[in-house]
């Protein structure tokens, strides 16, 4: 199903991989890693400071259909397996690396993998720099200050907040009416600027405000995503499941996170909606694990917008499987899709009204020896040119109220609008129906 894969002329040659350490006195690595992209069509995945950012080009791959995972997971393979490779650091994200992000669904989006030209890394406190090319390792590119936008417009996007409502309604009368337990409606809006919009600046941006989350761009998608699908080091493998969430009505009205993780304690709801997900990356990863930890009850994840419901699923490989398997094998987890999942895929076909494209796909990295990091592409927006199209979802069950579900989405965007210096406007499109 879909087209085959698309790859530059680059790839067709052996790839000439070094990765050297970097002294603490370097520019690069001393300032925070989301400042020292060049202009350009960045890469990035930060965490609480550490990470990788790629810029330039030496091969790409473009894929679609069901047996994405698998193509790009063949394609990887073959092109590292001639690599000619001087690595002095050895950490998990040197040597050769690809980016990727992938279409949430089987049909017409394309997923992607960018192997970039230039790769500056840094972990526990080491820093690094890839070159992939036969030329020497080039100094650190000067990075101009990205420029914030100014007089960004929202405008609806599949539905209006009615609509949306509407199709959540919809939703509930399917669950209680028996044919799912539990569907994940997303909700997009629109941006439009009177320029075009440095990707730079939302990546800082996010960055510097969730450093909790996992922040990252690849292709015009970017986005600070606090869902962990898969962490492979070696034989070790987690994922970060998150799914029930309480927010504040307006960004700094004081209710502190205890309060808030009171509110989804006390939620059936949202212990019923989080008990879904988590077991859902359980019962994917069990299979591939010689052994499996799934703490009994959830943690709380405060985020500046929204505190969530968290279970870390942690295990041991009995396999060599790569991380980009694992997250194909996890994908789409009921966080992002529903369960059962085929009906709920379905069911989101129905009412949501659009093409997901890569929102709630599988983002992240992976290096040659298949160690890596791939998150879901959520709070995330895709950027082109002086548009953006932004996303959020809820979890959706019996007890949901619609109502409240375009509250949740609207606290959801609040991160991405607050880069586009859109803020404190609950109202029209954004916020909730009285």
């Amino acid at each position: 199903m879909g087209a085959g894969p698309v790859s530059t002329a680059a790839a067709s040659e052996p790839l000439v991989v070094r990765t050297v350490r970097l002294d603490e006195g370097t520019p690069g690595p001393a300032a925070a890693l989301a400042d020292a992209l060049p202009n350009g069509a960045p890469l990035a995945w930060i965490h609480s400071g550490d990470g990788l950012i790629g810029w330039g080009e030496a091969a790409r791959l473009t894929v679609r259909g069901h047996d994405r995972f698998r193509r790009a997971v063949s394609w990887w393979r073959s092109l590292v397996a001639g690599a000619v490779v001087e690595d002095e650091v050895g950490l998990p994200g040197c040597g050769p690396v690809v980016f990727g992000s992938f279409a949430f669904a089987d049909g017409p989006t394309s997923s992607v993998l960018v192997v970039p030209r230039m790769l500056l890394g840094r972990r526990d406190g080491c820093s690094w720099l890839t070159t992939v090319g036969s030329t020497p390792v080039e100094p650190m590119p000067a990075a101009a200050a990205p420029q914030p936008p100014s007089g960004v417009r929202i405008s609806d996007g599949a539905l209006s907040a009615l609509g949306w409502r509407d199709a959540v309604g919809a939703a509930i009368r399917r669950i209680r009416a028996g044919d799912l337990a539990k569907v994940v409606l997303a909700r997009d809006l629109l941006a439009h600027a009177p320029a075009p919009i440095d990707v730079r600046h939302v990546l800082r941006e996010l960055a510097a405000g969730y450093p909790e989350c996992f922040t990252f761009t690849v292709d015009g998608l970017v986005g600070a995503t606090p869902e962990l699908l898969i962490r492979r080091f070696g034989e070790s493998v987690c994922s970060r499941v998150l799914a029930g969430t309480a927010w504040r009505e307006r960004p700094g009205d004081g209710e502190a996170d205890a309060e808030l993780a009171a509110r989804l304690w006390d939620s059936s709801k949202d212990r019923e909606e989080h008990a879904y997900a988590a077991l859902s990356a359980a019962a994917a990863l069990e299979p591939y694990c010689s052994d499996l930890t799934v703490p009994q009850a959830p943690a709380v994840l405060a985020l500046p917008n929204v505190v969530h419901l968290a279970t870390e699923v942690t295990g041991t490989l009995r396999g060599a499987e790569c991380a980009l398997t694992l997250a194909g094998r996890l994908h789409p987890t009921a966080a992002v899709c529903g369960t059962p999942t085929p009906v709920a895929a379905r069911v989101i076909a129905d009412l949501e009204g659009m093409d997901r494209g890569r929102y709630a796909g599988p983002v992240g990295w992976m290096d040659a020896a298949g160690d890596g990091e791939w998150g879901i592409a959520l709070r995330c927006a895709r950027v082109e040119g002086d548009r953006l199209r932004l996303f959020a979802g809820c979890g959706i069950v019996a007890d949901s109220d619609p109502d409240t579900e375009l509250a949740e989405a609207d606290a959801k965007f609040r991160a991405i609008l607050q880069t586009l210096g859109v803020v404190d406007e609950p109202c029209l499109p954004v916020g909730r129906v009285s």
